[in-house]
């Protein structure tokens, strides 16, 4: 059994997180959210699990630095810069970071850098993913996850092939890019399929989600595997031994 805390444990993964904890047979050292200190929950937890913002990811990574306790950062609409913060606490305690912590679509990942890889060029790969009405960023921290995974099976760098997003008279799709469609609304908790399309035949992978649930045990399961790691920067592959 361990101690898990939760930093954003009022928003809806929050209150998904406490269940999971429970179900699993964990006991919940405490919750936080914005506005709130991070250190006193990073002293009496074994592991944290972050769904904030990443507003306060320097504060929370700096709390879970100074206790040497390890952390599960799931927050979205990361940018560079949280990249270099997350690597730099990395030195010293165990960092698991990723845009989705369903145990299903950390598969999905896989399988798409193994048909981008064995796929080529040839074919075309257009990223979709639907969200709710209330989500903030676009593309979802998971279609970038997919697409970090399509462009690793093309050995090429993400930043070069993207296309987020289409408007008026944008000339024909150049060769080896990967497209991003976003869309929202209604209660949608998470929806993505990578296509590749190519002359006259396509193929989908496709992860469906239904409820909150999925990721916060997910997020459990990364907490659990984090427990007595080094101090290093891990992904949900490896939680799966992928």
């Amino acid at each position: 059994m361990a101690r898990i805390g939760i930093i954003g444990s009022k928003g809806r993964m929050g209150h998904a997180l406490e269940s999971a904890i429970l179900a699993a047979g964990h006991e919940l050292a405490g919750g936080i959210d914005k506005g709130d200190d991070a250190a006193p929950l990073a002293l009496a937890s074994d592991v944290l699990v972050d769904f904030s913002s990443s507003a306060a990811l320097e504060a929370n990574l700096d709390a879970a630095t100074a206790a040497q306790t390890p952390i599960v950062v799931g927050t979205t609409g990361l940018e560079e810069r949280h990249h270099f913060l997350i690597d730099n606490a990395a030195q010293h305690i165990a960092v698991l970071q990723t845009g989705n912590t369903s145990l299903g679509v950390t598969l999905l990942a896989h399988l798409v850098r193994e048909a981008a890889h064995r796929l080529g060029e040839d074919w075309d790969i257009e990223i979709v993913e639907t969200h709710h009405r209330m989500k903030v960023d676009a593309p979802s921290g998971t279609a970038l996850l997919l697409g970090e995974a399509a462009a690793a099976g093309r050995e090429v760098e993400l930043s070069q092939a993207a296309v987020r997003g289409r408007d008026g008279i944008t000339g024909a799709r150049p060769t080896g890019t990967i497209g991003f469609a976003s869309l929202r609304g209604g209660t949608v908790a998470g929806d993505h399929t990578v296509h590749f399309l190519a002359d006259n035949e396509r193929l989908s992978l496709s992860h469906l989600a239904e409820n909150r649930a999925i990721f916060a045990r997910g997020a459990v399961k990364a907490a659990e595997w984090l427990l007595g790691q080094e101090a290093a920067r891990y992904t949900m592959p490896e939680v799966l031994g992928l």
